[in-house]
């Protein structure tokens, strides 16, 4: 079950799982990456680049950054919020390769739990062998 729970919070809000197993340096690095490329990709293109009528391989990547896609999603189809051109690429682009470093991010929050990592668990990493 703490799997799990790593998993989803991990998927919910970038860093959470990470942050719940205590590994808080790495939760605040994951977190802000992540948000800052999915909203670099949402000021490139608009809400319109989350489309999972016509651009459903865009979005599975996408709502792999959080759940919150589906409600941008849902806002862009009931205001009809479209993209396009260049700027759209763009945003898809960003906005999915957010997803892909948060699945990442999700596989290694599991990994490090899994493995007794995280002070929630085991044993904190040494920062200081590192530097």
């Amino acid at each position: 079950m703490l799997l799990v729970t790593v998993a989803l919070l991990g998927w919910i809000i970038p860093g959470a799982g990470h942050f719940f197993i205590k590994e808080k340096k790495r939760a605040i690095i994951i977190f802000i990456t992540i948000t800052i490329t999915y909203v670099t990709g949402l000021y490139a293109g608009s809400i319109g680049v989350i489309d999972p009528a016509f651009s459903w391989a865009w979005y599975i990547p996408q709502m792999m950054a959080t759940p919150l896609t589906a409600f941008l999603a849902h806002i862009a189809g009931a205001n009809g919020i479209e993209s396009l051109g260049n700027p759209r690429d763009v945003g898809q682009i960003y906005t999915s390769i957010a997803g892909m470093l948060n699945l990442l991010c999700i596989i290694s929050a599991v990994y490090m739990a899994h493995s007794g990592r995280g002070e929630i668990i085991g044993h904190e990493e040494d920062d200081s062998k590192y530097f």
